[in-house]
């Protein structure tokens, strides 16, 4: 769930303290404690701005999706899909607060392919859903803080690219 979580029961599985490396990298993860919730604070804070961009983006290079037939053609459709944004927004918010990937494979990922296979919605077009969510997401942010948070928008790409 976070860094220091992970590490505190691994050194309880090893019966251990924890060593001089892994406080190390405790320090490293409360000293960027403070630029983690400021960006948390500007993504949650453009929520609404984000998904609109992303979607834009999206639906102007891929207009069979809104097209009839498409998967996000008529108004519930649609709505549908931003919600969907709006959830992997959250949910990467959530990794960069705990410094982990953990829960965006636990809540993200897992059984993620299954659901939108189950529903006709093609993987290429989630994948490409989510660059689009990190274009918009990164542009509001400072070349440091958008290095930060990248690596978790990544995360959630490859994941929905690796086959079940």
């Amino acid at each position: 769930m976070s860094v220091v979580r992970d590490l505190i029961l691994q050194a309880d599985d090893d019966l251990r303290y924890l060593n001089s490396g892994e406080l190390r990298s405790i320090v490293e993860f409360l000293s960027g404690g403070k630029l983690r919730l400021q960006i948390v604070r500007i993504l949650s804070d453009s929520e609404k701005k984000i998904v609109d961009e992303a979607a834009r983006q999206l639906f102007a290079s891929k207009p069979e999706y809104v097209s009839p037939g498409g998967n996000a053609y008529g108004q519930k459709q649609r709505a549908q899909c931003l919600r969907d944004f709006s959830w992997y927004l959250r949910l990467v918010t959530y990794g960069i607060l705990a410094g982990s990937t953990e829960m965006i494979q636990q809540i993200g990922l897992v059984g993620a392919r299954e659901m939108y296979n189950s529903l006709g919605v093609p993987m290429q077009g989630m994948v490409e859903s989510i660059r689009t969510l990190k274009g918009a997401s990164l542009d509001l942010l400072s070349p440091d803080e958008a290095r930060i948070a990248s690596s978790y928008f990544d995360f959630l790409i490859q994941g929905m690219q690796t086959p079940c």
